[in-house]
């Protein structure tokens, strides 16, 4: 096991560098299932979601060799349908896209029921849906979920309940090759949704619509190998951009896409902080007192859920009364009780949290609970005077390249260090 500790209270200062984002990256991963050739992907993170993506298609019978170390060669021409492991399979979420591209190939799919951060319910009722009105016999047996379409998948309209990001993914992945045209109607419409119909377009794919809440795909037969930059982060991003806030600092992020930042930058800039936007950077002045405000987390464009946490912490210290108001995912304010450790004061109420803003956090010993949770405490820890220490950091090596060495190089006093063998017996 690793801890995280800080010693905060330092300013940050010069350039971050985003890497590639994790949402866009686990779906492309399993999509090249589809293109049953060689593809080259690039800019991919250096997470541990990625290396399990990339285990996971290995253990299927995909040719694996990485390049550098953020470019991967693959070749899924023997992939084996339905071979998936089980247990790598069901502690990531991002693996259920392994499904829609099984089932989209094969005609037929097996993988386990995901896991990934807890969050509350987050069932695969819409990705069941969609699998159904393409044909397909869902089945759940055993922790797995089996799909199959006896004469593969075909055509349909398909309205989506809500707007899910997984579902549409994964419906997208599963009509690329059916027979006719899909129509997915009430589809959600985050950028890394659109970075998958490009590269699946790239392949030889028929999609049209993505960034918008129609998508239509026009079954293809086959499909082939490509070369494919995945986008810069927008949660990895704002979660810099936040720090910058946080620790009252003048940072520039760069390799960004301004426009999928636009949701952080207005809010940043209502509670009255400075941010300059580039062509592909933002930089953000903190040098200042901050005021409280209130935030409704909602699919994209709306502000993105998995910023609630490190607005949260920023919250905590903003002069006034803040609330935020979940409007994705249940359980998103476990943080708030890892904040409170560090004098933060927060009163939680289901979906809805209210932020009575102190003057300064305080050090203290906490736990990442989940990925962003996780980059919350950090945000905290670079805020406040005096040692920090975070556990349980390898929820954030989850999403996060290089978070520690990235924070080094910007000024921040953060290292990992081994938790020692007794610690982490207690700890367990």
């Amino acid at each position: 096991m690793e801890r995280i500790v800080i010693n905060g209270g330092r300013p940050l200062y010069g350039e971050i560098e985003v890497s590639g984002m994790k949402n866009a990256a686990l779906p492309i991963l399993f999509a090249t299932i589809l293109a049953e050739d060689t593809c080259i992907i690039e800019n991919l993170p250096e997470i541990s979601d990625v290396s399990d993506s990339l285990e996971i298609l290995r253990c299927m019978g995909a040719e694996i060799k990485m390049l550098d170390r953020t470019t991967v060669k693959i070749d899924t021409s023997n992939i084996i349908c339905g071979s998936a492991p089980y247990d790598l399979a069901r502690n990531m979420r991002g693996s259920y896209y392994v499904l829609g591209a099984e089932l989209s190939r094969f005609g037929r799919a097996k993988a386990a029921a995901p896991g990934g951060d807890d969050f509350g319910v987050r069932p695969i009722d819409q990705h069941i849906k969609g699998f159904k009105a393409l044909g397909a016999v869902v089945d759940t047996n055993g922790g797995c979920v089996i799909c199959e379409c006896r004469e593969g998948p075909k055509g349909a309209n398909i309205y989506m309940d809500i707007e899910s990001v997984g579902a549409t993914i994964n419906i997208m992945l599963a009509a690329s090759k059916a027979e006719g045209m899909t129509v997915i109607d009430n589809a959600a419409r985050e950028p890394h949704i659109v970075d998958l119909a490009n590269f699946l377009n790239s392949c030889g794919a028929d999609i049209t619509g993505a960034g918008t809440d129609v998508i239509k795909i026009r079954g293809v037969k086959r499909m082939h190998g490509v070369t494919y930059a995945i986008i810069p982060d927008m949660i990895e991003a704002g979660t810099y951009m936040i720090a910058a806030a946080a620790t009252k600092s003048k940072l520039t992020v760069t390799n960004v896409i301004p426009k999928h930042l636009e949701s952080i930058t207005a809010k940043l800039q209502e509670m009255g902080i400075a941010v300059e936007v580039g062509d592909e950077s933002i930089t953000v002045d903190g040098r200042r007192t901050f005021y409280a405000t209130k935030v409704k987390t909602l699919p994209y464009p709306g502000f993105p859920t998995d910023l609630n946490a490190q607005i949260g912490a920023l919250m905590s210290m903003a002069e006034g009364v803040s609330m935020i108001s979940e409007g994705v995912f249940d359980n998103r304010f476990r943080y708030a009780a890892e904040l409170t450790r560090m004098g933060a004061d927060i009163k939680v109420d289901g979906r809805i949290a209210v932020f009575n803003g102190v003057r300064a956090l305080k050090p203290a010993t906490v736990k990442a609970v989940d990925i962003r949770a996780g980059a919350a405490m950090v945000i905290a820890g670079l805020s406040a005077k005096g040692k920090t220490t975070i556990e349980d950091v390898h929820h954030i090596e989850r999403g996060y390249e290089n978070l520690v060495g990235k924070l080094c190089n910007a000024g921040a006093d953060i290292r990992k260090e081994l938790v020692p063998d007794e610690v982490a017996v207690k700890a367990n």
